[in-house]
């Protein structure tokens, strides 16, 4: 009975700690959620520096003492060089809501803001298999946006630039691939679950109105009707000849009719077709460009919230209350 009462105890406790600071959180997260956000921050990462120290790092592990001294003074020499420009990178790795778009925004700002036309210029290292029309279109409206300030654009692609991801390339003077690097997709595509039959056989019934003949062209739920197919297939293939034309109008020296179809390719193809320039990785492209200019890497943080900040707090001090009790219950057990 002791045992028994004392074992009570504990777990009255344990829980009424962890509701405590559950309710403690909870307010917290509610004032923070009522407070504005505060803004972010870019950062400017000198990738030149970057690199020369991992290089000599190396080197000094690799050489012997008369290749060392050789080494540094060569060094040396460049270091007094003046570069002839500078490089800034960013990276856009692309979800289908293409949120990232918020970033890339502020990093195009950052950079418009001190590049020098006549000497610097601009690297995207692009990774996006696509996604929704309006979030890539603005995407690729921020990269046109270098050009427009005349500064050179070079798009790199590791991965993947399909559909979305190659409206952004397409944008640049030069599309720069490794030769697995899938590209092209140029298409457009739609597509909605219905279960007006599955709802209809359990007699339930669905109830939609609109003003405006073609509000709801389909719908999930209500009976969808073959004039509202067309009208739906009619406004894809409108999206879809923006789309061409778009690419069209970046890239003049394609056969927009054969590449439009949707498909895509690995770029050591595809540049046969016009739609990469160069096949080599982002990597050496970088590597090359630092022998002559500043390399920059531009990168947009947003500062988190008070209510994010204290939600990763939350869970992991949840997670070790968890622990906790998991392992005092289960030595009351033994």
């Amino acid at each position: 009975m002791a045992f028994l009462f004392e074992y009570g105890l504990f777990l009255a406790k344990a829980v009424t700690i962890v509701f405590a600071i559950g309710a403690v959180i909870v307010l917290i997260v509610g004032a923070g959620q009522k407070s504005k956000n505060e803004s972010g921050e870019v950062e400017l990462k000198d990738l030149s520096k970057q690199m020369q120290e991992t290089n000599t790092r190396f080197v000094e592990q690799a050489l012997d003492k008369k290749e060392l001294k050789a080494y540094r003074k060569t060094l040396k020499k460049q270091q007094d060089e003046q570069p002839e420009g500078r490089v800034f990178v960013v990276d856009f790795a692309g979800s289908l809501d293409a949120h990232e778009v918020k970033n890339l925004r502020e990093e195009i700002s950052a950079i418009l803001t001190i590049a020098d036309k006549s000497k610097d210029q601009v690297v995207v290292n692009v990774e996006s298999g696509g996604g929704v029309v309006h979030g890539y279109g603005l995407a690729a409206s921020q990269l046109n946006r270098v050009k427009v300030h005349g500064l050179p654009l070079t798009v790199c692609v590791d991965k993947v630039a399909a559909s979305g991801g190659y409206m952004m390339a397409c944008v640049a003077d030069k599309i720069i691939a490794a030769p697995f690097a899938i590209v092209g997709s140029i298409g457009v595509l739609a597509q909605i679950p219905n279960f007006h039959k599955l709802l209809k056989k359990n007699d339930v019934d669905f109830e939609q109105i609109t003003a405006g003949e073609y509000k709801r062209t389909l719908t999930m739920f209500g009976e969808n009707t073959e004039k509202g197919r067309e009208k739906f297939k009619e406004e894809i293939e409108h999206t879809h000849g923006l789309f061409k034309s778009f690419v069209a109008q970046h890239r003049p020296q394609l056969d927009i009719s054969a590449v439009a179809t949707g498909e895509h390719w690995f770029a050591s193809y595809a540049k046969s077709l016009n739609l990469v320039d160069e096949i080599s990785t982002s990597d050496d492209v970088l590597m090359s460009l630092d022998q002559t200019h500043q390399l920059y890497k531009v990168t947009y943080r947003g500062k988190k919230s008070l209510s994010e900040k204290m939600g990763l707090g939350f869970s992991a001090a949840i997670e070790k209350v968890g622990v906790t009790l998991w392992s005092k219950v289960n030595n009351a057990r033994l």
